[in-house]
């Protein structure tokens, strides 16, 4: 017998960036990781910058990176409203890592605390996509 499953759509303010079945969702909350299986009780929450990771029906993992926005599950559905979000495959590591330098600097050099304020979140969501980068690297090798 086949496992059940739920759809996962992962949709950014540009486009949808996954549909499809996976038999688990995980995702980082405000409150902490969430796993999430088919049959999971209603729930809407805030995302925090980092990785969505589904395991799909053939046991391969998709991993994803959103710099935030919100999870709203019903019992098989599962939708991500992501401000922005892309494949980790798709990440521009070397980006990333100069956008965390970059950032790091800022903080170092804060001139107010709008600009370090600033500079804390972008420094964040370069860390979570690095993560993102990090986490496919590790799912691949396996």
């Amino acid at each position: 017998m086949m496992s059940p499953t739920l759809r996962l759509d992962i949709v950014s303010a540009e486009k949808a960036i996954f549909s499809g079945e996976v038999e688990m969702v995980f995702a980082t909350g405000f409150l902490g990781e969430l796993g999430i299986a088919p049959g999971h009780t209603p729930l809407l929450t805030e995302l925090k910058p980092g990785n969505i990771r589904a395991l799909l029906p053939n046991k391969h993992e998709e991993v994803f990176y959103i710099s935030s926005g919100m999870l709203e599950v019903q019992p098989f559905v599962v939708t991500v409203l992501a401000d922005t979000a892309q494949r980790a495959a798709d990440i521009d590591e070397a980006a990333a890592k100069a956008a965390k330098e970059k950032a790091e600097q800022a903080i170092a050099n804060k001139t107010s605390e709008i600009d370090y304020a600033k500079a804390m979140a972008e420094l964040a969501e370069a860390v979570a996509q690095i993560r993102a980068i990090q986490t496919l690297r590790k799912r691949t090798k396996s």
